[in-house]
C-alpha cells in the first residue's frame, strides 16, 4: 500500500483546492459543450459530411472516457501535482493548436489533445474530496465541485453563442487556455505524496481502453462487429484481472459487493437521467416548435438552480446522510419524468420548470452516489475506483442515448395515457413513464443494499457497547 507524507495543513489546502477545482470544472465543462453548437459552422467551413464533423465530439468523448480511468489509476501511483501539470499543459497546447488551425485535420487533432489533457480533471475531481476531506465533510466538497460543473454547463452554450456572433468559431479554443491560471496553485497546494514504486498493469489498462473505445464506436457508428469486438476484449480484461499478479483493477475491489452495486446504481441512474439533456431539446423542437436559441433559454435555468444549490446539497449530505439525499433525489427525478409523461406538449415554460426539477434531482443524486461509493473504496485505490465510476457514467450515457434515439425514430402508435391526442407526443410520454417506473426500481435496489447495510452496521455497533 502506498504511504503518504501528511501535509502540514490539510484542512486549509483542501478548502483552497476544492474551490480551485470548481473553477477548473467550469472551464473544462465549457470546453466539452461549446463546440456542439458550432458543428454546423465547422461542417460548412471545411465542406464536411455530418458523419465527418461529428468526430469533433466523438473523438473527444472517446479519449475523455478512457482517460478518466487511466488517470485515476496513475493518481494512485504517482504524485497528483505532476499528473495535473502534464494534463493541463497538454490541454492548453491542444487549445492553442485549435486556435491556430487552418484545416479540419488540425481542428480534430486539437480536440483530441484537449481530451488527453482534460481527462485528468474528472480523476482529480474525485480525488480531492476523498483525500483532502474527512467523510463527515466530503459532501460539502462534492457540492462545491458539482456547483462548478453545473455553472460550466449553464454558461458554456451562452458564451459559445455570444462569442460566435462576434468572432470566428476558432476563438472558442482560446477560452480553455485560461485553465493555465490554476496550474501554479495546484503545484503549491497539492501535497507531495511519497508513492510506492509498484508496477502498473498496462496490458490490463489497454484491454479496458479497447473495450470502452470499441463500445463507444459501436454505438456512434452503429457497427455490430465493433460491439462484438468490445465484448471479446472485455472477456480478455476480466481474464487479465484473474491472472495478473497486480491487475489494473484489484481483485479485491472487483469482488466488493457494495462497491459494484454502487457502480451499477450510478450507471442506471445516469442512463435514465441522460434522457433529460438528450430528449428535452427534441421535445421542445418537435412539439413546442422552438428555435435552437430559445431551447437554450428554456434549459439554462435548470443548470443555474443546480449551481446555486450545489453547496447546500453537499452540506445536507454531511448533516443528514447520503441516504437522505438519495431519497430526495429519487423523488425529484421521479416527479420530473412523471410530470413530463403527463404534461408533454404543454407550454415551454412549464416544460422548463419540470426540467429544472429533474436537473436538480440529478445533481442531488450525483453527490449522494459519489459520496457513498467513495466510502467503500480502500484509500490506495481511490483514483481507479472513482475513475471507474466516471467511466460507467460515460458508458451508460452513451448507450442510453443510442437506445432513446432508436425509440424516438420508431415512434409509438398509441399513448398509454389516453388524454394525449397529438400522435407526436406518444413516444415521449410513454418513454418518460417507463423511466419514472425504472427510478422506483433503482430506489428499491439502493434501499436493499445501502440502507439495510447501514442498519446492520448500527446494530453491530450497539451490540459491541
Amino acid at each position: 500500500m502506498a504511504s503518504e507524507q501528511i501535509n502540514s495543513n490539510p484542512p486549509l489546502n483542501g478548502n483552497i483546492l476544492i474551490r480551485l477545482l470548481a473553477f477548473t470544472l467550469i472551464l473544462s465543462s465549457m470546453s466539452a459543450t461549446m463546440f456542439n453548437i458550432v458543428l454546423p459552422e465547422i461542417r460548412a467551413d471545411y465542406e464536411l459530411s455530418v458523419a465527418q464533423v461529428s468526430w469533433v465530439s466523438t473523438a473527444y468523448l472517446l479519449i475523455y472516457a478512457v482517460g478518466s480511468v487511466l488517470y485515476g489509476k496513475l493518481l494512485d501511483r504517482y504524485q497528483a501535482k505532476h499528473l495535473i501539470t502534464f494534463g493541463l499543459l497538454v490541454f492548453a497546447s491542444g487549445s492553442l493548436l485549435g486556435l491556430l488551425a487552418g484545416s479540419y485535420t488540425f481542428v480534430l487533432t486539437a480536440r483530441m489533445m484537449q481530451a488527453v489533457g482534460a481527462s485528468v480533471i474528472p480523476a482529480l475531481a474525485m480525488l480531492i474530496p476523498v483525500r483532502y476531506f474527512p467523510p463527515e465533510r466530503r459532501g460539502h466538497a462534492l457540492g462545491i465541485s458539482a456547483t462548478g460543473l453545473a455553472l460550466g454547463n449553464a454558461i458554456g452554450p451562452i458564451v459559445s453563442s455570444l462569442l460566435v456572433s462576434l468572432v470566428h468559431w476558432r476563438w472558442l479554443f482560446a477560452i480553455p487556455m485560461l485553465i493555465l491560471l490554476t496550474l501554479p496553485f495546484y503545484r503549491k497546494y497539492l501535497s507531495t505524496e511519497i508513492k510506492s514504486a509498484g508496477r502498473i498493469d498496462w496490458l490490463g489498462g489497454c484491454l479496458l481502453a479497447g473495450t470502452v473505445a470499441l463500445l463507444l464506436l459501436a454505438i456512434t457508428q452503429g457497427n455490430w462487429w465493433m460491439a462484438a469486438g468490445s465484448a471479446l476484449v472485455l472477456i480478455g480484461f476480466f481474464l487479465r484481472i484473474r491472472l495478473a499478479s497486480d491487475p489494473f483493477i484489484s481483485r479485491t475491489l472487483m469482488r466488493d459487493r457494495v462497491y459494484l452495486t454502487g457502480l451499477t446504481i450510478a450507471a442506471l441512474v445516469m442512463s435514465v437521467s441522460y434522457a433529460l439533456p438528450f430528449l428535452t431539446p427534441q421535445l421542445l423542437a418537435d412539439i413546442n416548435r422552438l428555435e435552437p436559441g430559445w431551447i437554450g433559454f428554456v434549459m439554462v435555468p435548470g443548470a443555474c438552480v443546480s449551481a446555486y444549490l450545489g453547496r447546500k446539497v453537499g452540506k445536507l449530505a454531511d448533516s443528514k446522510g447520503n441516504s437522505f439525499v438519495f431519497h430526495i433525489a429519487s423523488l425529484f427525478l421521479f416527479s420530473c419524468f412523471f410530470l413530463l409523461a403527463f404534461f408533454v406538449g404543454s407550454h415551454a415554460v412549464w416544460i422548463g420548470f419540470i426540467y429544472t426539477i429533474g436537473n436538480v434531482g440529478l445533481m442531488f443524486m450525483q453527490i449522494a452516489l459519489s459520496n457513498t461509493i467513495s466510502r467503500s473504496i480502500p484509500k490506495d485505490q481511490v483514483g481507479v475506483g472513482m475513475g471507474m465510476m466516471t467511466l460507467c457514467n460515460f458508458l451508460s450515457g452513451a448507450v442510453s442515448t443510442g437506445i432513446y434515439g432508436k425509440i424516438m425514430d420508431q415512434g409509438a402508435a398509441v399513448s398509454w395515457l389516453p388524454w394525449h391526442t397529438n400522435a407526436a407526443t406518444y413516444a415521449f410520454s410513454n418513454l418518460y413513464l417507463v423511466l419514472a417506473i425504472i427510478l422506483v426500481g433503482i430506489l428499491a435496489i439502493y434501499r436493499g443494499v445501502f440502507v439495510s447495510r447501514n442498519k446492520t452496521e448500527g446494530v453491530r455497533v450497539v451490540s459491541k457497547h
